[in-house]
């Protein structure tokens, strides 16, 4: 972004090359399309676009955004800044180091920018309620959390209104991990929500409380007992930093104590480090493909210049550059737009226990912590901690004993906005 000397916000030339775009139709361009003023002065006066994630992708996203003629931007992340980010994060300084990265990001673009306004907010998602996400015309993800993903796909889709068509917000969502990246347009209720598509995430890092409580089989299930049970025993409300090598060594040490007792080999300082931080690898140029990627989108649907991504890109750049653009398709059974209840067969042997622990571990479901009740019993609740131990002896029963063939199981998650229902079956 090179720097502006003038006083004026709107420098002559500045959207030169955008407005070739903006001003005649294409060969693809949508019937809607306003070339001209019109389009001009939606995209740069009325658009609203809420971007979620200041990170790698944010970084890169908000940047894009800005030099694309968007100037009402909205930021929310909950992270401060890291040493460790500014490899890649390139809206970041050392002196920033420790500040909330909203809050520098939407600094640093509004003083490159002039003329933009970036609205930002530390904290959560989950923080804002419906209202806020209401006033956006687009929510553009650029996330390292699945269950953000899940919270908040599922909260736009539940703010459509099939009499409000203001209400239908389009989400388009950006992901990479190392030399591979995705994005994606989700017109809620229309297309394949996020939801849809869980089977296509790598294997889920959470495991059942039960199992790494009482039978660990895996050098995670010792990590996870260390920082999940015994740190906050031992410790207290003492919070543990996972960049702090004392913690992780404490941890590496229990942990490595607990897999010996259960005869469990792999337990590494590394393994322990990787485990704790989630930590998942990132290269500055992938995210930049992405972001682009996840911006020319963001252009497309607010002009209507062009016809936007249906629905699917893919990029895998680990063995030379290959890309892919797909239509992932609606899932009838998928909690949060189908509407279908999961169909899922069980031997009548299996217990409580074992269930949680398939949907904790199973790729199109993965809910950390799930709670089961039928319109009739509380099976097992997570929450509050007398209702969890109220329910606890439920864990070692047969799920037959207490839901008949063909009965519904609710399955909630205090970390999701939706219920997801059961259709058991024995076999």
């Amino acid at each position: 972004m090179a720097s502006q000397s003038s006083t004026s916000t709107d420098w002559p030339g500045r959207y030169y090359h955008i407005d070739q775009v903006l001003n005649t139709p294409g060969p693809r361009t949508d019937e809607a399309f306003l070339a001209g003023d019109g389009v001009k002065d939606f995209l740069r006066n009325q658009a609203k676009i809420l971007v979620i994630g200041a990170g790698g992708l944010g970084c890169e996203i908000l940047a894009n955004l800005a030099l694309t003629g968007f100037k009402d931007i909205h930021v929310i992340d909950m992270d401060t800044i890291d040493i460790s980010n500014l490899n890649r994060q390139f809206l970041f300084r050392p002196k920033d180091v420790g500040q909330p990265k909203a809050t520098v990001a939407a600094e640093f673009i509004m003083k490159r920018v002039p003329g933009v306004k970036v609205t930002p907010y530390f904290g959560k998602i989950q923080d804002k309620d419906d209202d806020y996400y209401m006033q956006f015309n687009l929510v553009i993800c650029g996330l390292d959390s699945v269950e953000a993903r899940r919270w908040m796909n599922a909260t736009l889709v539940n703010l459509v209104d099939p009499e409000n068509p203001e209400s239908l917000k389009p989400m388009i969502d950006g992901g990479t991990e190392g030399f591979k990246g995705q994005a994606r347009v989700i017109l809620p209720t229309v297309t394949s929500c996020y939801e849809c598509s869980l089977d296509m995430l790598n294997k889920p890092t959470a495991f059942p409380i039960c199992t790494i409580a009482n039978t660990p089989r895996l050098p995670e299930h010792c990590i996870e007992w260390a920082s999940v049970l015994e740190w906050p025993r031992v410790h207290g409300d003492k919070k543990m930093d996972t960049d702090d090598p004392d913690h992780i060594g404490w941890l590496y040490k229990v942990a490595a104590a607990r897999a010996a007792e259960f005869k469990i080999e792999g337990v590494t300082w590394s393994l322990t480090q990787g485990v704790v931080k989630n930590i998942i690898p990132a290269i500055a140029s992938t995210n930049a493909i992405i972001a682009a990627a996840c911006c020319n989108e963001a252009f497309k649907i607010a002009t209507s210049s062009a016809a936007y991504l249906n629905n699917y890109f893919m990029l895998i750049g680990t063995d030379g550059v290959y890309s892919y653009t797909f239509e992932h398709e609606k899932r009838d059974d998928c909690p949060v737009c189908g509407g279908e209840a999961l169909e899922m067969t069980l031997s009548p042997e299996t217990t409580v226990e074992q269930l949680i622990e398939t949907l904790v571990e199973k790729q199109d479901i993965q809910i950390k912590k799930p709670s089961l009740s039928t319109p009739t019993k509380q099976i097992y609740l997570q929450a509050p901690p007398q209702l969890e131990k109220s329910t606890r002896p439920n864990l070692e029963k047969k799920v037959s004993e207490l839901v008949p063939p063909g009965g519904e199981v609710t399955v909630t998650a205090t970390t999701l906005p939706f219920s997801l229902s059961l259709r058991i079956s024995y076999s």
